[in-house]
């Protein structure tokens, strides 16, 4: 996708008003800023940095159920911000950011004190020491393989709480690694950005009783 292509993706679905293009445009380039001294991206995807990044992100709202409207969503190693930042700039309802990263928290709270972003909770520290709280939405882009995130998030998670985990080509190969020990209603829907990639959703997330 070109940059004027992203942009009309983000007005027709998102409905994207021009204070909310103004703060996606500053976090953009607080993110390439930052780039030069942490590593938070890859270089070579920042002259993709709103198809790779932040459309990448967006999509993930189409995904969320209208009825979750009062129940804040979990983001898991938020990291640069991808997706948490970008749904917290999109959208006015709860969002808890957790990145365990003493660099990349600090990055994340500068950001939520500029874009003046008072829907947003970062917790700096591992999820483990994260209070456990009912969630409408969990969404993890890179945090851990399927399996390893389920057993750390789901004491978030309800039977109408919906995970929305982007993944590469291995997305198939992980949902079906963890259907003998974990249970739900899955699916996986493509991606919008990468014909390549996907999303696993999924809800009524819960171990499987006598799982090998």
């Amino acid at each position: 996708m070109t940059e004027e292509e992203v942009r009309d993706w983000l007005v027709r679905h998102c409905h994207v008003s021009r204070e909310t293009q103004e703060k996606l445009d500053a976090f953009v380039e607080a993110v390439i800023a930052e780039n030069g001294r942490q590593n938070l991206i890859s270089v070579a995807t920042i002259p993709h940095i709103w198809s790779r990044h932040i459309v990448d992100s967006a999509q993930l709202l189409r995904l969320r159920p209208e009825s979750h409207s009062a129940l804040p969503w979990l983001d898991l190693g938020t990291g640069a911000g991808f997706p948490g930042m970008v749904i917290a700039i999109l959208a006015d309802f709860p969002v808890i950011l957790v990145e365990s990263r003493r660099k990349r928290f600090e990055f994340l709270e500068r950001q939520v004190d500029a874009l003046g972003l008072d829907n947003v909770t970062v917790h700096g520290g591992r999820l483990e020491t994260l209070a456990t709280r009912e969630v409408g939405v969990i969404s993890a882009r890179a945090f851990a393989p399927l399996p390893k995130l389920f057993g750390l998030a789901h004491r978030f998670s309800t039977e109408k709480t919906r995970w929305l985990l982007p993944k590469g080509r291995s997305a198939r190969e992980e949902l079906e690694s963890v259907r003998s020990s974990w249970q739900g209603v899955f699916h996986v829907e493509p991606s919008l950005t990468d014909a390549e990639a996907a999303i696993i959703v999924a809800t009524g997330v819960s171990p499987r009783k006598n799982a090998r």
